[in-house]
């Protein structure tokens, strides 16, 4: 690696590059770690996100909400713009967000409506979001469909996946460049990888998308699934769209990386079945400790007190009604008897009874971090949880004005280390349509989060749950040395 110095205008020209092509779109490599003089954080000038096709159902009709939160600018010039285009030539773009601060909605109800690919640019870039929540009302996949649209990487987790017989699961692949991505697609059972006939090199042509039947990779009828998908050129954006006869329909969020303990916050009250799903990525079998942190403290669920996955293989625990009607948050640990090895995991929830019944999936989450955004929350029907880990924190959660008017609201509360807080967002001032909150770490230690979205339809307790982690609207930017200098790499 070679170093140089350059005089003060090279390095303010070149500090503006760099800021300027600071982009969030995943897929990042750390291997160059040669120290710096220095780093500032700045504003992304630059975010991408892909959004699946919501729903092939001619009973679906979905919403999408496009939201920046204000405060991170940086005095980026310009108005910016935020943008969501057709992955196909059918469709047409979507209403743009054009200021901070207030969400943008549009609607479909076509059952061609095409994946998107998105992009926010100037001081619409820092913390974009997209929300798409789609309601099928009846016949096959009825059920609340809610994904938070993704940024394009190299590789994807997902955890709770099927080819049962019940099931018909989707991995919706987007490529958002001009050039094809290639994509390797491993599904992980019971007794390890799955034989798949096609899961090598699918091809996704540049700035298009494709949907993959996961039945149709695999003669195999798997009740419980993890699907590792990496792209081996280019980059994607990937979601999984499952649909059961019985339990309705939802998506599956990625998971977190794989890691020697994980936290799945926001489990609900009335959760009438949780099934957990755990896949053990090491090259030895991993023994995992299960807590559930209730709104009072840590508990161990009784049976479940541990958990033994096999190397490379996928196992899965029935927690039936866990938090017995006080929403909790699940914290995955290693045992102390064996060498820790790093896991994925996820559950799948229902909610009802009978032939009233909904699922939603919950993966395991990276914690919130600086900032995070959710959109689409609903006068009634939001729900955020937040777990605090290790040591107590404090949180600042900002509900934005609403898509139609109205003033932000903003308030601070506490969580206490190994406890749940499940609390409704504050409702904007006079405000009305749908809105964005915005969840903001002020103090202490880390803290996950979701939120549960229940619109209830016919009896039918319907609901999605959107996980929320950092929003990566900032980015850090090396600066000058005293010298005038700043390393050139």
């Amino acid at each position: 690696m070679n170093r140089s110095t350059i005089s003060l205008a090279g390095a303010v020209a070149a500090l503006a590059v760099l800021s300027g092509a600071a982009v969030v779109t995943g897929g990042g490599d750390d291997r160059d770690t040669a120290p710096v003089a220095s780093a500032a954080r700045l504003p992304v000038q630059r975010s991408n996100l892909l959004c699946p096709a919501p729903s092939g159902s001619e009973f679906a009709k979905t919403t999408y909400t496009s939201f920046t939160p204000q405060g991170t600018s940086g005095g980026a010039g310009g108005a910016g713009s935020a943008q969501l285009v057709p992955a196909t030539p059918k469709g047409k773009a979507l209403k743009p967000l054009t200021a901070a601060g207030k969400p943008a909605t549009s609607a479909t109800d076509k059952p061609d409506a095409p994946a998107l690919i998105g992009t926010a640019d100037g001081p619409l870039a820092p913390g974009w979001t997209v929300q798409q929540t789609t309601v099928v009302d009846t016949g096959d996949g009825r059920g609340m469909l809610g994904t938070s649209c993704v940024a394009p990487d190299s590789e994807f987790w997902f955890s709770g996946a099927s080819t049962g017989a019940d099931r018909q699961d989707y991995l919706h692949l987007v490529n958002p460049d001009d050039t094809p991505a290639v994509v390797d697609v491993e599904l992980y059972g019971k007794d390890g990888l799955l034989k798949a006939s096609t899961g090598d090199g699918i091809t996704v042509a540049g700035k298009t998308a494709v949907p993959v039947l996961l039945s149709t990779l695999v003669a195999d009828k798997v009740q419980d699934l993890t699907v590792h998908v990496v792209a081996r050129s280019g980059r994607v954006g990937a979601a999984v769209q499952a649909v059961d006869k019985k339990l309705g329909s939802d998506w599956l969020p990625p998971a977190a990386e794989p890691a020697t303990s994980l936290v799945l916050p926001g489990i609900p009250a009335d959760a009438s079945d949780v099934r957990l799903v755990v896949y053990a990525a090491g090259s030895d079998d991993a023994d995992l400790t299960l807590q559930l942190a209730t709104p009072t403290g840590l508990i161990t669920p009784a049976g479940h007190e541990t958990m033994h996955v096999k190397s490379g293989m996928t196992s899965s625990a029935d927690l039936k009604d866990l938090t017995k009607g006080e929403a909790g948050s699940l914290l995955i640990g290693s045992s102390k008897v064996h060498t820790a090895v790093p896991v994925v995991a996820g559950v799948i929830i229902t909610r009802g009874k009978g032939s009233k019944q909904e699922m939603a999936f919950l993966p395991a989450v990276p914690e919130v971090g600086a900032r995070s955004t959710v959109a689409d929350n609903r006068t009634k029907g939001s729900t955020l949880s937040l777990v605090a880990v290790g040591k107590d924190a404090s949180v600042k959660i900002t509900s934005s004005a609403g898509s139609t008017g109205g003033s932000p609201v903003s308030k601070t509360i506490s969580v206490k280390a190994g406890t749940t807080v499940a609390v409704p967002p504050p409702l904007p001032e006079s405000g009305k349509g749908t809105f964005a909150v915005t969840v903001e770490t002020v103090s202490g230690g880390p803290v996950y989060a979701s939120r549960t979205l229940a619109v209830p339809l016919d009896g039918v307790p319907m609901f999605t749950i959107q996980p929320m982690s950092d929003d990566r609207g900032m980015v850090a930017v090396p600066v000058a040395r005293p010298d005038l200098g700043i390393l050139n790499h």
